[in-house]
Protein backbone atom coordinates (compact mmCIF):
# COMPACT_ATOMS: atom_id res chain seq x y z
CA UNK A 1 0.00 0.00 0.00
CA UNK A 2 1.50 3.35 -0.97
CA UNK A 3 2.30 5.70 1.45
CA UNK A 4 2.09 8.54 -0.85
CA UNK A 5 -1.42 10.94 0.15
CA UNK A 6 -3.40 12.26 -2.50
CA UNK A 7 -5.68 15.59 -1.01
CA UNK A 8 -8.82 16.12 -3.68
CA UNK A 9 -10.02 19.37 -3.50
CA UNK A 10 -13.66 19.64 -3.71
CA UNK A 11 -15.90 22.79 -3.77
CA UNK A 12 -19.63 20.69 -3.56
CA UNK A 13 -20.79 17.87 -1.89
CA UNK A 14 -20.78 15.63 -4.90
CA UNK A 15 -17.29 16.14 -5.24
CA UNK A 16 -16.57 15.62 -2.01
CA UNK A 17 -18.42 12.43 -2.01
CA UNK A 18 -17.15 11.44 -5.37
CA UNK A 19 -13.24 12.11 -3.85
CA UNK A 20 -14.31 9.87 -1.03
CA UNK A 21 -15.38 7.07 -2.74
CA UNK A 22 -12.49 7.50 -5.51
CA UNK A 23 -9.78 6.68 -2.68
CA UNK A 24 -8.70 9.97 -1.72
CA UNK A 25 -6.60 10.12 1.56
CA UNK A 26 -7.84 13.78 2.88
CA UNK A 27 -10.21 16.71 1.17
CA UNK A 28 -9.90 20.44 1.05
CA UNK A 29 -12.91 21.78 1.37
CA UNK A 30 -13.90 24.94 -0.37
CA UNK A 31 -16.57 26.94 -2.37
CA UNK A 32 -16.53 28.66 -5.51
CA UNK A 33 -13.06 26.72 -6.82
CA UNK A 34 -13.56 28.93 -10.13
CA UNK A 35 -12.50 31.32 -8.25
CA UNK A 36 -9.28 29.74 -6.19
CA UNK A 37 -11.36 28.49 -3.73
CA UNK A 38 -13.22 30.31 -1.18
CA UNK A 39 -14.44 29.32 2.53
CA UNK A 40 -17.08 26.35 2.52
CA UNK A 41 -20.07 27.34 4.23
CA UNK A 42 -20.93 25.60 7.89
CA UNK A 43 -23.59 23.54 6.08
CA UNK A 44 -21.14 21.91 3.42
CA UNK A 45 -19.04 20.95 5.97
CA UNK A 46 -21.59 19.44 7.98
CA UNK A 47 -23.13 17.20 5.40
CA UNK A 48 -19.96 16.42 4.36
CA UNK A 49 -19.18 14.89 7.61
CA UNK A 50 -22.20 13.56 8.07
CA UNK A 51 -21.87 11.04 5.21
CA UNK A 52 -18.06 10.66 5.61
CA UNK A 53 -18.35 7.23 7.58
CA UNK A 54 -15.25 6.75 5.90
CA UNK A 55 -13.72 9.18 8.22
CA UNK A 56 -11.48 10.78 5.92
CA UNK A 57 -9.65 13.87 6.83
CA UNK A 58 -11.48 17.51 6.03
CA UNK A 59 -9.66 20.10 5.46
CA UNK A 60 -11.79 24.21 5.33
CA UNK A 61 -10.10 26.62 2.94
CA UNK A 62 -10.19 29.87 4.58
CA UNK A 63 -10.46 32.32 2.19
CA UNK A 64 -13.27 35.32 2.42
CA UNK A 65 -12.79 36.65 -1.23
CA UNK A 66 -11.25 36.26 -4.82
CA UNK A 67 -8.18 37.93 -5.64
CA UNK A 68 -4.81 39.20 -3.74
CA UNK A 69 -3.76 37.82 -0.85
CA UNK A 70 -3.57 40.58 1.27
CA UNK A 71 -5.87 41.29 3.70
CA UNK A 72 -7.70 44.53 5.31
CA UNK A 73 -8.24 44.10 9.43
CA UNK A 74 -11.87 43.54 8.68
CA UNK A 75 -10.89 40.55 6.33
CA UNK A 76 -8.89 39.11 8.62
CA UNK A 77 -11.86 39.32 11.45
CA UNK A 78 -14.15 37.53 9.18
CA UNK A 79 -11.59 34.70 8.58
CA UNK A 80 -10.86 33.93 12.03
CA UNK A 81 -14.61 34.25 12.77
CA UNK A 82 -14.76 31.28 9.87
CA UNK A 83 -11.88 29.54 11.21
CA UNK A 84 -13.68 29.31 14.52
CA UNK A 85 -16.56 28.38 13.18
CA UNK A 86 -15.39 25.23 10.93
CA UNK A 87 -13.08 23.79 13.69
CA UNK A 88 -16.33 23.78 16.22
CA UNK A 89 -18.17 22.24 13.16
CA UNK A 90 -15.65 19.26 12.79
CA UNK A 91 -13.00 20.79 10.71
CA UNK A 92 -9.94 18.59 10.48
CA UNK A 93 -7.70 21.39 9.26
CA UNK A 94 -7.17 24.35 8.13
CA UNK A 95 -5.77 25.78 4.86
CA UNK A 96 -4.83 29.85 4.69
CA UNK A 97 -2.31 32.24 3.48
CA UNK A 98 -1.47 35.56 3.67
CA UNK A 99 1.35 37.93 1.92
CA UNK A 100 2.17 42.22 2.66
CA UNK A 101 2.07 44.08 0.06
CA UNK A 102 6.14 43.75 -0.76
CA UNK A 103 5.62 39.66 -1.14
CA UNK A 104 6.44 38.51 2.23
CA UNK A 105 4.66 35.95 4.61
CA UNK A 106 2.34 38.52 6.55
CA UNK A 107 3.37 36.66 9.83
CA UNK A 108 0.76 38.55 12.22
CA UNK A 109 -2.05 37.80 10.22
CA UNK A 110 -0.63 33.87 9.60
CA UNK A 111 -0.32 34.02 13.60
CA UNK A 112 -4.27 34.84 14.14
CA UNK A 113 -5.27 32.02 12.28
CA UNK A 114 -3.00 29.45 13.98
CA UNK A 115 -4.57 30.78 17.10
CA UNK A 116 -8.00 30.84 15.88
CA UNK A 117 -7.81 27.13 14.50
CA UNK A 118 -5.66 25.65 17.51
CA UNK A 119 -4.90 22.71 18.00
CA UNK A 120 -5.71 21.76 13.86
CA UNK A 121 -3.08 21.68 11.50
CA UNK A 122 -2.73 24.07 8.98
CA UNK A 123 -1.81 24.18 5.20
CA UNK A 124 -0.14 27.36 3.74
CA UNK A 125 -2.12 27.63 0.21
CA UNK A 126 -1.13 28.43 -3.19
CA UNK A 127 -0.48 32.24 -1.82
CA UNK A 128 3.16 31.18 -1.63
CA UNK A 129 3.22 31.10 -5.39
CA UNK A 130 3.28 34.50 -4.95
CA UNK A 131 5.98 34.91 -2.24
CA UNK A 132 9.06 36.91 -3.41
CA UNK A 133 11.80 34.93 -1.53
CA UNK A 134 10.22 31.05 -1.74
CA UNK A 135 13.28 29.40 0.32
CA UNK A 136 13.19 32.40 2.82
CA UNK A 137 9.53 32.08 3.19
CA UNK A 138 9.07 28.55 3.49
CA UNK A 139 11.12 28.76 7.19
CA UNK A 140 9.20 31.93 8.52
CA UNK A 141 5.97 29.04 7.64
CA UNK A 142 7.53 26.78 9.53
CA UNK A 143 8.04 29.01 12.17
CA UNK A 144 4.48 29.67 12.22
CA UNK A 145 3.65 26.20 13.03
CA UNK A 146 2.11 25.45 9.69
CA UNK A 147 2.22 21.72 8.68
CA UNK A 148 2.07 22.06 4.81
CA UNK A 149 2.76 24.25 1.55
CA UNK A 150 0.67 23.87 -1.50
CA UNK A 151 2.51 24.95 -4.25
CA UNK A 152 3.21 25.10 -7.45
CA UNK A 153 6.77 26.20 -7.44
CA UNK A 154 5.67 29.22 -8.52
CA UNK A 155 4.90 28.32 -11.79
CA UNK A 156 1.95 28.21 -13.89
CA UNK A 157 1.68 24.70 -12.77
CA UNK A 158 3.31 21.76 -10.40
CA UNK A 159 4.58 20.36 -13.90
CA UNK A 160 6.62 22.87 -14.36
CA UNK A 161 7.21 24.04 -10.87
CA UNK A 162 9.16 20.33 -10.41
CA UNK A 163 13.08 22.14 -9.74
CA UNK A 164 11.70 24.65 -7.28
CA UNK A 165 9.63 22.03 -4.98
CA UNK A 166 12.07 19.49 -5.26
CA UNK A 167 14.49 22.47 -3.62
CA UNK A 168 11.76 22.80 -1.33
CA UNK A 169 11.44 19.60 -0.27
CA UNK A 170 15.00 18.91 0.07
CA UNK A 171 15.46 22.31 2.12
CA UNK A 172 12.80 21.26 4.62
CA UNK A 173 14.41 17.97 5.51
CA UNK A 174 10.62 17.09 6.96
CA UNK A 175 10.34 19.75 9.13
CA UNK A 176 7.46 20.88 6.54
CA UNK A 177 5.36 18.88 3.85
CA UNK A 178 6.11 20.40 0.65
CA UNK A 179 2.85 19.50 -1.44
CA UNK A 180 2.82 19.72 -5.36
CA UNK A 181 -0.82 21.23 -6.33
CA UNK A 182 -2.08 22.77 -9.48
CA UNK A 183 -2.15 20.80 -12.75
CA UNK A 184 -1.99 17.48 -11.34
CA UNK A 185 -3.67 15.52 -13.26
CA UNK A 186 -3.67 11.80 -14.26
CA UNK A 187 -1.89 12.85 -17.29
CA UNK A 188 1.15 14.48 -14.55
CA UNK A 189 1.14 12.95 -11.60
CA UNK A 190 3.85 10.54 -12.52
CA UNK A 191 6.08 13.29 -14.04
CA UNK A 192 5.55 15.24 -10.48
CA UNK A 193 6.26 11.94 -8.52
CA UNK A 194 9.47 11.28 -10.86
CA UNK A 195 10.62 14.72 -10.18
CA UNK A 196 10.01 16.07 -7.05
CA UNK A 197 10.01 12.93 -4.82
CA UNK A 198 6.83 14.44 -2.89
CA UNK A 199 4.95 12.60 -0.57
CA UNK A 200 1.74 13.91 -0.94
CA UNK A 201 -0.44 15.44 -3.63
CA UNK A 202 -3.30 17.78 -4.58
CA UNK A 203 -5.28 18.40 -7.19
CA UNK A 204 -9.38 18.40 -8.09
CA UNK A 205 -9.49 16.21 -10.54
CA UNK A 206 -12.54 17.07 -12.23
CA UNK A 207 -14.79 16.80 -15.27
CA UNK A 208 -17.56 18.86 -16.82
CA UNK A 209 -21.36 17.40 -14.95
CA UNK A 210 -24.11 16.17 -17.83
CA UNK A 211 -26.23 19.10 -18.85
CA UNK A 212 -29.48 19.20 -16.92
CA UNK A 213 -31.40 21.11 -19.16
CA UNK A 214 -34.97 19.66 -19.87
CA UNK A 215 -36.36 18.22 -22.64
CA UNK A 216 -37.53 21.06 -24.69
CA UNK A 217 -36.15 23.76 -22.65
CA UNK A 218 -35.05 26.73 -24.69
CA UNK A 219 -31.75 28.68 -24.23
CA UNK A 220 -33.22 31.63 -22.43
CA UNK A 221 -35.18 29.59 -19.97
CA UNK A 222 -31.67 27.70 -19.20
CA UNK A 223 -29.75 30.91 -18.98
CA UNK A 224 -32.66 32.28 -16.61
CA UNK A 225 -31.53 29.42 -14.44
CA UNK A 226 -27.56 29.62 -14.20
CA UNK A 227 -28.03 26.34 -16.46
CA UNK A 228 -25.36 27.48 -19.15
CA UNK A 229 -22.84 28.00 -16.95
CA UNK A 230 -20.41 24.65 -17.31
CA UNK A 231 -20.12 23.19 -13.50
CA UNK A 232 -17.27 20.55 -13.12
CA UNK A 233 -17.30 17.77 -10.46
CA UNK A 234 -14.81 15.12 -8.99
CA UNK A 235 -14.97 12.44 -11.15
CA UNK A 236 -14.36 9.32 -8.56
CA UNK A 237 -12.74 7.24 -11.27
CA UNK A 238 -10.00 9.86 -11.84
CA UNK A 239 -9.19 9.83 -8.21
CA UNK A 240 -9.42 6.07 -7.88
CA UNK A 241 -6.93 6.24 -11.28
CA UNK A 242 -4.35 8.92 -9.75
CA UNK A 243 -4.72 6.40 -6.05
CA UNK A 244 -3.54 3.65 -8.24
CA UNK A 245 -0.86 5.50 -9.79
CA UNK A 246 0.85 6.78 -6.05
CA UNK A 247 0.49 2.94 -5.34
CA UNK A 248 2.61 2.08 -8.05
CA UNK A 249 5.33 3.90 -7.16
Amino acid sequence: MSSKVLEVCVDSFESAMAAILGGASRLELCSSLSEGGLTPTPGLLIQVQNQNVDKVPVYCMIRCRPGNFVYTHEEMEIMKEDAKILRKLGADGIVFGALLENGDVDMKNSREIVKAAFPLPLTFHRAFDYCRRPTIEMEVIIDLGFSRILTSGKQVNAQMGVKLIKKLIEQAEKRIIIMPGCGVTVETLKYIIDNTGAAEYHGSFKKPKPSTMAEGETETEAKLCDKEVELFVTSQDLVAEAVHILSLD
